[in-house]
């Protein structure tokens, strides 16, 4: 071979080829370390397992200190939610969100507490002891009135008289049976300055086999002095409270769900739209569609052409109350069928008057939801 140029030419070629030889070195170098990674890589493989073995179960974990809530026991915490809210806004309440933290003291700890802190001697505490196994109506008032002890107290009388006073308006609002003068019941003695209370179920629950207490799902009390330690001119300010065990509720009902004592509708759809014949899809979206618009919750099937057995089926196990059922011939005449699931009784309505006639009778079924079977 021969090379044609100046010497300057010459050293240009020999510089190449010194770095042609540089960079096989480099490559050479280069695929030994990656090959030395794979041979690695599939160590690691085979310490897993065999290419062809089954893949290993993916298993989901629920963080530590926190728990999942299936359907129906977001039903319940929904239903006991909304149900305290629903009662104290009948009464004029309105909604703030404050974590509360209450514990009910056992007789020893309230008489070690009214010792220690409140500076009562051993033989009073004792002396009140006395009275804490005692539990009635209006009678017991009046006869702890007539005791020798208490009747020399100021405060006992303006508190015994107070307890009269109370359980006379229980009687007027009708609850005077569900209402227990008990004297053992103690909540904190730093704020509460009047009347104190609890709510108790009385009936046990049944967990496995065994029937069980509950005990008390609430508590409160008369609490006048509260406020003003957070107000710049301690302005006195008349308070009562109540803080609810919603927890325990939920543990309540949830035994009572899987005892079989109670069912729970996991869904709030009132309407399901149904068709009796096939190549309806499009009629049954158009009133589907209509139903949404005036605020009806609705459902139909995705299915093109489902069957009519399967559809109410679906109502039955869904506890869907009603169903509008589109046939043929009722379209064509303008009408078309309301079916009331738990009676099957079937109704044909006009089409136009759906809206009205649907709002009618859901507003039925939620009265009766809310208060129990309607007067015949």
């Amino acid at each position: 071979m021969r090379f044609l140029g100046n010497l300057s030419t010459i050293e240009r070629l020999r510089n190449l080829a010194q770095r042609s030889n540089y960079a096989k070195t480099i490559t050479t170098t280069s695929c030994c370390k990656i090959q030395q990674e794979v041979t690695k890589l599939l160590g690691l493989k085979a310490q897993l397992g065999k290419e062809d073995a089954a893949p290993s179960k993916f298993v989901l974990k629920t963080p530590k200190g926190t728990r999942d809530y299936n359907p129906q026991q977001m039903t319940i915490r929904n239903n006991v939610l909304q149900k305290i809210i629903t009662v104290f806004k009948k009464h004029g309440a309105e909604c703030i969100d404050t974590p509360v933290f209450e514990l009910k003291s056992p007789w020893e700890e309230v008489r070690t507490e009214m010792i220690n802190e409140k500076g009562v001697t051993p033989e009073a505490a004792d002396r009140i002891g006395e009275y804490v196994r005692l539990n009635g109506g209006a009678e017991l008032a009046d006869k702890l009135l007539q005791d020798d002890k208490l009747s020399k107290s100021k405060s006992a009388i303006e508190g015994l008289d107070g307890i009269k006073l109370l359980l006379h308006y229980c009687e007027l609002f009708g609850i005077k049976d569900k209402i227990l003068f008990d004297l053992s019941l103690a909540r904190g003695l730093d704020y509460y300055t009047g009347v104190i209370y609890e709510a108790v179920l009385t009936q046990p629950i049944k967990i496995g086999n065994e029937d069980q207490t509950v005990g008390s799902i609430a508590g409160g009390g008369r609490y006048d002095n509260l406020v003003g330690m957070f107000d710049s001119k301690n302005k006195q300010v008349p308070c009562v409270g109540v803080s609810i065990g919603v927890e325990r509720i939920f543990s309540v009902l949830e035994a009572k769900l899987a005892a079989g004592d109670i069912s729970v509708r996991t869904s709030d759809v009132d309407v399901y739209v149904a068709s009796a014949q096939k190549n309806f899809l499009e009629e049954r979206m158009k009133i589907c569609a209509e139903l949404w618009g005036a605020g009806i919750k609705t459902e139909q099937s995705y299915k093109k052409n489902p069957k009519m057995l399967n559809q109410l089926q679906h109502c039955e196990e869904n506890g869907i109350p009603l169903a509008v059922i589109l046939g043929e011939s009722e379209l064509k005449r303008g009408l078309v069928k309301i079916r009331n699931i738990s009676t099957r009784s079937e109704d044909e309505i006009p089409r136009a008057s759906l809206v009205e006639e649907l709002k009618s009778r859901i507003q039925v079924l939620d009265i009766k939801e809310m208060n129990g079977p309607l007067p015949k």
